[in-house]
């Protein structure tokens, strides 16, 4: 039986690790297997790819695939794969870390890396969830990170970037605001019981 996918996207420090955590929480207790994927672009920093505001197409394209190919091996041995930062994401951050640079995308090239999300999206995940940034919420204090992950600025293009992309190619999510993360999840686990419950039963 093929797994179901939920996606979890946003800028950073909008609750999304948080999320996925109560999600599989959650459906763990009704006895579903779930798998959880990301921190790739840490791991792109660390094989010395760009990030953040320095953020390339090579980088975007390292992310991406990297995001794909753990999402079907993790399809091998769970019934649920939480998304926690999708191909749109790096999508996002690239586009923002253009803007941040006073730099026009290739159009050739957004096209490509365009491509490559939308066939990572399939098939489509049961649930999206979009997280919406608000900037008046205080950024909590993390040592060791970069410089530009406190840069206000970046932080909102990344989150504008991310909605308009998603928007623009007409991509089914659930955008959640800053105090909607409860109702997020309730809908979410709903939405993947059901589905797998069906399924099941087919």
């Amino acid at each position: 039986m093929t797994s179901l996918r939920l996606y979890i996207a946003g800028t950073h420090s909008t609750g999304k690790t948080t999320l996925a955590r109560r999600i599989e929480m959650e459906l763990r207790a009704t006895g579903i297997t779930v798998q959880r994927t990301g921190g790739f672009a840490k791991r792109a920093a660390e094989l010395g790819f760009s990030k953040m505001t320095r953020h390339t197409a090579r980088s975007t394209a390292w992310i991406i695939n990297t995001t794909s190919a753990a999402v079907l091996e993790a399809e091998l041995t769970a019934d649920v794969v939480i998304v926690d930062r999708t191909p749109y994401d790096a999508l996002a951050y690239y586009l923002a870390a253009l803007q941040h640079r006073g730099e026009q995308p290739d159009p050739e090239v957004l096209s490509r890396l365009t491509g490559l999300a939308q066939l990572a999206f399939f098939p489509h995940p049961a649930v999206f969830l979009a997280t919406v940034l608000d900037p008046n919420l205080p950024l909590a204090a993390h040592p060791g990170k970069d410089p530009d992950w406190t840069d206000p600025a970046f932080r909102r293009g990344v989150d504008e970037h991310l909605h308009r992309t998603l928007n623009a190619h007409t991509v089914p999510h659930i955008p959640v605001p800053a105090d909607g993360h409860g109702p997020a999840v309730e809908a979410a686990v709903e939405t993947i019981v059901t589905a797998w419950t069906a399924r099941s039963a087919a």
